[in-house]
């Protein structure tokens, strides 16, 4: 279900990027990498907002497992998302042991269908022009 609906918003995002997008993408192309997310742009940051994107949430183990990094480099990073209002972090004990849990928030799945379509019109003006 998770990926159907991934495949929907992927769909509807594709259809959202505007010709007035690829313009302006053209017309800053030099600049328009700046003006991304930095805080997103990081590889590790853009592999949790994304993985979030298409599960209501994982577990801090999880995405350890899926990114394949280290806790603190994961702890880093997700303190930095959550700092940021993007991810919600959830902690409680199941059983007496502690379980930490990530959601993406609705601000962070905005800043990232916001990076997605930044990214989208650069592609598409660098291929055009």
């Amino acid at each position: 279900m998770a990926k159907t609906g991934a495949a929907t918003a992927l769909a509807a995002r594709r259809s959202r990027v505007e010709p007035g997008d690829l313009r302006a993408a053209r017309g800053n192309l030099q600049g328009g990498a700046a003006a991304l997310d930095r805080l997103i742009h990081e590889r590790m940051r853009l592999g949790i907002v994304s993985a979030l994107a298409v599960s209501e949430k994982l577990s801090f183990n999880d995405l350890k497992k899926l990114l394949k990094t280290t806790d603190g480099n994961l702890s880093v990073h997700a303190r930095r998302l959550e700092e940021a209002g993007y991810v919600a972090c959830a902690k409680y004990f199941q059983g007496r042991l502690p379980k930490t849990e990530y959601r993406l928030t609705a601000e962070g799945r905005r800043a990232l269908e916001r990076y997605l379509d930044h990214m989208e019109a650069l592609i598409r003006a660098t291929r055009e022009g």
